[in-house]
């Protein structure tokens, strides 16, 4: 009399899985129309890295600004 029940469950579960697997689909296709429209970068330059250069940097504001300060420290 058992043997019903877990089959049920089972057949519940396959279309459940189903389920999710279709809207994986749906979203993978969203996604993919997304890139193909609004492609992220321009010309394959990372904006992050659009100024860099090879080889040592240039020192920033905030770092030239201690330099000086601890240059004054010492000479004192």
């Amino acid at each position: 009399m058992n043997k019903s029940r877990p089959s049920q469950q089972k057949r519940q579960r396959e279309r459940q899985r189903q389920e999710r697997q279709k809207e994986k689909l749906v979203k993978r296709a969203e996604v993919a129309a997304q890139k193909a429209t609004n492609p992220g970068r321009a010309g394959d330059v990372d904006p992050d890295l659009a100024g860099i250069q090879a080889g040592p940097q240039p020192l920033q504001d905030w770092q030239t600004d201690e330099a000086e300060a601890e240059a004054e420290t010492e000479a004192e």
